[in-house]
């Protein structure tokens, strides 16, 4: 019988590898998109088949987190095997500005799909996946974070996840849900938005080579993070989910670098002297900042098998690929073709 998943957040970045890595693997995969004026697919687009294909296997429902009715309706109708919880306001700087916003998806959300699953009866049949962060550690209890590392956020968007987490072992405890919590440090790719500070980079770096812009405006460039690659994060969701116990696990690679690091390592694949082309710009940086954030991924590589792959220097270089292609086109006035990302 073939295996239901249902993906919230499926159009964003973790969103679209998960869905192509399920329907590798055989899944029906249902997403949950936000009624919006415009269309924000690109990053699934290629996944669809025509509609009417009897073997067409990807669906997309539009549904709202912060619609508990109709999120209980859904999931009786669906009965997912396996549900992956991506969905958020994701930006940690922009947080700060709609911090009420920034609750209402990532903790309310949360608790409301768990309460769906709840009432829809599925208990004991549905699996869940809660996407939590690195940014819930914020002002660092111990280098490196593990999973008993205390969470103290420094953001609006740490707070909310910090909620989640708890709410979804809150639910694991209380009525035996198999939910577990994937405390995922940063992963970029060339699927990453473009205002998150790695995509806003890689962009400025290509752009520039091509004559297309001058200067990159950044924040804090000392900030150290803990970067891997998103395609190989999301092979870390599924496994958590095929566990026959649900658990909470860090996913990171171990190795740390800074905003400073990033830059230089864009631009120089690129030949370019980054400090000639940078400018700092305050408003871009946090009202609180997280100085280093570095995860120790042992229980996850002990637990079922997962460890990074791909080193640092081969992700900035599979993005720089991408967005060079992108500056490209966007030159020969080819628009930003979305075919270009990896």
């Amino acid at each position: 019988m073939t295996k239901r998943a249902f993906i919230t957040g499926i159009t964003g970045q973790d969103g679209s590898y998960l869905a192509e890595l399920l329907l590798e693997k055989g899944y029906e995969v249902h997403g949950l998109i936000r009624r919006a004026s415009t269309f924000n697919t690109s990053r699934i687009d290629h996944l669809y088949r025509d509609p009417h294909d009897p073997a067409r296997r990807l669906f997309l429902h539009y549904g709202d987190l912060n619609d508990p009715l109709g999120l209980v309706g859904l999931l009786r109708e669906l009965r997912p095997a396996e549900i992956y919880h991506l969905a958020a306001q994701s930006h940690v700087r922009v947080s700060f500005d709609i911090p009420v916003t920034t609750a209402d998806s990532g903790a309310l959300g949360t608790l409301h799909l768990l309460e769906a699953i709840r009432q829809a009866g599925l208990t004991g049949e549905t699996r869940f996946y809660q996407a939590s962060s690195s940014e819930m550690y914020g002002a660092v209890a111990e280098t490196p974070q593990r999973e008993t590392t205390p969470f103290r956020p420094r953001s609006p968007y740490g707070c909310a996840k910090v909620f989640a987490y708890w709410t979804t072992v809150t639910y694991r405890d209380a009525y035996g849900i198999h939910a577990s919590n994937g405390i995922l440090f940063n992963h970029e790719s060339p699927r990453r938005g473009e205002t998150f500070v790695t995509r806003k980079i890689t962009r400025a770096a290509t752009r520039i080579r091509l004559g297309l812009q001058d200067k990159l405006y950044l924040g804090n460039l000392d900030a150290r993070r803990d970067w891997g690659y998103a395609k190989e994060y999301v092979e870390a969701m599924w496994l958590m989910l095929q566990q026959d116990q649900p658990g909470d696990y860090v996913i990171a690679t171990g190795e740390t670098r800074s905003v400073r690091d990033f830059c230089e390592a864009a631009f120089s694949r690129l030949d370019l002297d980054w400090q000639a082309h940078l400018e700092l710009d305050p408003a871009y940086c946090r009202p609180l900042e997280v100085d280093l954030l570095v995860g120790d991924a042992s229980l996850a590589a002990q637990a079922f098998g997962w460890r990074a792959r791909t080193a640092f220097t081969d992700l900035v270089g599979l993005m720089i690929d991408a967005d060079l292609a992108l500056a490209e086109q966007e030159k020969q006035g080819g628009g930003h073709l979305l075919n270009a990302y990896g």
